[in-house]
């Protein structure tokens, strides 16, 4: 069992209730029918001692005698498992079935003569056989000694009829255990219910901050629901004042930047050129930076803001491409896209745009002839690849090209900032970005990919 699991703990709970239940249960019912039977004998000697009771005598010599007998022709057979005895101070009397054994006597010659309760006992009896035993005292002449008078039957045969009984009750309640588990089974995931619906809506939240999880809970829940939706206001709130604290300190810079820009040009007035190409260098990195992160800030509080969005992967990817294939690099390629039409990735089509765009211009730095894009429906998820045929990424610069500021190629244009800002917008859109080298295009290839229920 997990214990880690509610479901598993609520159903061995249950189970283990269950089992203690019935097995409590059928003890109670076994005892019940062993005790019925014992009346039931007990009432049934009772009869039988009703025929000898009248013709039951004690003479002058305290001898018993009997004129009438039990007419029950199991008394006349030795060993049949049923006797009877009469015992009086001058002798005793017994059935024929005792032959020459004798039944034990409790407290002899006790109790009562003139009552009519018969009391029942278990005992070891003749011939090897337990017994239930009733005995009664009476006194069947004015005068003389009274009469122990007792009847027994075999409990053997009793026994075997409650160990049949006990199996069978046994097995009835084994099965209605596995009933009745299957029963709490259902009953759990029923009750559990809820809390599923709450994950569901839980990953919805997930994918997109602007959702909330619904209101019509049960009440055992919705303290826990209002919970969540108060701590998702309050990280909605805090996203948005730390995005616009980042977009008005980008903004803010955007002016001592714009000074720096006007003392370069006055620097190369000046003659120093060196300095002022140093400083455009400079300016030109933070103003990359800044943009990027520009862009980013109003792009995630726009996701915040907005509906889930879908974007048609084939029209982006083209149009992408229209627009790398009018740089210098990308006018020098060949593009080759293989994107079915109709798929639709989980993002609206400008975050996607971005994405293609930035790991489109990096492929195109890098590619020697060719640039491949494809794009799949796989199970639950959207797949993309970029793969240009470039010579490729060694191992250990894959984990730093994902740095801000890193590059591969320290020679060419560009700040090392397009893989880390696609890396970033992937994976605020929920999806994520995986590098490999050398495969079959010889090159780097990027693989996207995005969880997309809508293909099972």
């Amino acid at each position: 069992m997990n214990t880690r699991s509610i479901h598993g703990r609520l159903i061995f709970g249950a189970a283990l209730t269950i089992l203690l239940a019935l097995g409590i249960a059928g003890n109670g019912l076994v005892w019940l029918f062993q005790r019925h039977i014992e009346q039931r004998e007990g009432l049934s000697l009772e009869v039988k001692a009703r025929e000898l009771l009248p013709g039951l005598h004690v003479d002058a010599q305290a001898r018993p005698s009997a004129q009438t007998l039990p007419s029950d022709s199991r008394f006349l057979h030795p060993g049949s498992g049923l006797y009877w005895q009469a015992n009086a101070p001058g002798g005793v009397i017994r059935s024929r079935s005792l032959s020459d054994q004798s039944l034990s006597m409790p407290n002899p010659l006790t109790g009562d003569p003139s009552g009519e309760t018969w009391s029942l006992r278990h005992t070891d009896g003749p011939f090897g056989h337990r017994l239930i035993v009733i005995a009664r005292t009476i006194r069947p002449d004015a005068g003389r000694p009274p009469v122990l008078v007792q009847f027994a039957t075999d409990g053997d045969a009793l026994s075997l009829f409650q160990n049949e009984f006990r199996m069978e009750t046994a097995l009835a309640l084994c099965l209605l255990w596995v009933v009745l588990v299957l029963a709490a089974v259902v009953q759990v995931r029923l009750g559990l219910g809820p809390f599923r619906r709450v994950g569901a809506e839980l990953d919805l939240l997930r994918r997109n901050p602007a959702e909330r999880l619904s209101t019509d809970h049960p009440r055992e829940i919705a303290p826990l629901v209002e919970a969540i939706n108060a701590l998702a206001d309050a990280r909605a709130a805090d996203l948005d004042r730390a995005r616009h604290r980042a977009a008005d300190l980008a903004h803010s810079l955007k002016t001592p930047l714009a000074a720096l820009a006007a003392q370069s040009r006055r620097a190369r007035a000046e003659g120093a050129s060196s300095a002022a190409d140093a400083i455009d260098r400079t300016i030109a990195v933070a103003q990359a930076a800044l943009e990027a992160e520009l862009a980013r800030a109003r792009s995630a509080i726009a996701r915040e803001r907005e509906a889930p969005a879908r974007a048609d992967v084939l029209a982006t990817i083209e149009g992408v491409v229209a627009v790398v294939e009018r740089t210098d690099a990308g006018s020098l390629l060949v593009f080759d896209i293989d994107v079915p039409a109709g798929i639709e990735a989980p993002l609206s089509s400008a975050d996607l745009a971005e994405i293609i765009g930035a790991l489109t211009e990096n492929a195109a730095r890098f590619a020697r002839r060719r640039i491949a894009i494809s794009a799949w429906a796989e199970r639950g998820c959207i797949r993309i690849a970029i793969a240009d045929d470039g010579p490729g990424m060694e191992s250990d610069w894959m984990s730093r090209a994902m740095l801000r500021g890193q590059r591969l190629d320290e020679a060419g244009p560009g700040h090392g900032l397009g893989l880390p800002i696609a890396a970033d917008l992937v994976a605020a859109t929920g999806g994520t970005l995986s590098l490999t080298s050398g495969g079959a295009s010889g090159g780097l290839t990027i693989d996207l990919s995005w969880p997309d229920n809508t293909h099972p």
